[in-house]
């Protein structure tokens, strides 16, 4: 899984917050590492370097082999709980998503598992 970290002019782009971000998420979603094959990460102040409650945005793109894109946002105080909350949020919506893929090629769902 390729992560790209993209920052806008009032984040400081630093290798170690790119090696931090790239570390967290592969972390956070390796379950998904089979599915996923890139995930573009956009860190943005949203108050242009003012100080305010939930003016760090992060983005996350993921591309999921076969399916669309998927993508979560999420603001917080600081961009390290911004960046958290997102990945929390991509780890909800994939499961979703490859859930229902699941489902579609007719795979066992907790309903045909009652009925029987």
């Amino acid at each position: 899984m390729q992560v790209q970290v993209n920052t806008d002019d009032h984040i400081n782009g630093s290798d170690s917050l790119a090696q931090w971000v790239t570390d967290e998420a592969k972390t956070r979603l390796s379950r998904f590492q089979d599915h996923v094959t890139r995930l573009e990460v956009f860190l943005s102040d949203v108050d242009a370097g003012k100080s305010g409650a939930k003016d760090k945005r992060c983005r996350i793109e993921a591309r999921v082999t076969g399916r669309q894109p998927v993508t979560v946002t999420d603001e917080a105080d600081k961009m390290a709980n911004a960046f958290i909350g997102a990945t929390d949020k991509l780890a909800r919506a994939l499961d979703t998503d490859l859930g229902r893929a699941k489902d579609r090629h007719g795979r066992d769902t907790i309903r045909t598992a009652e009925a029987e």
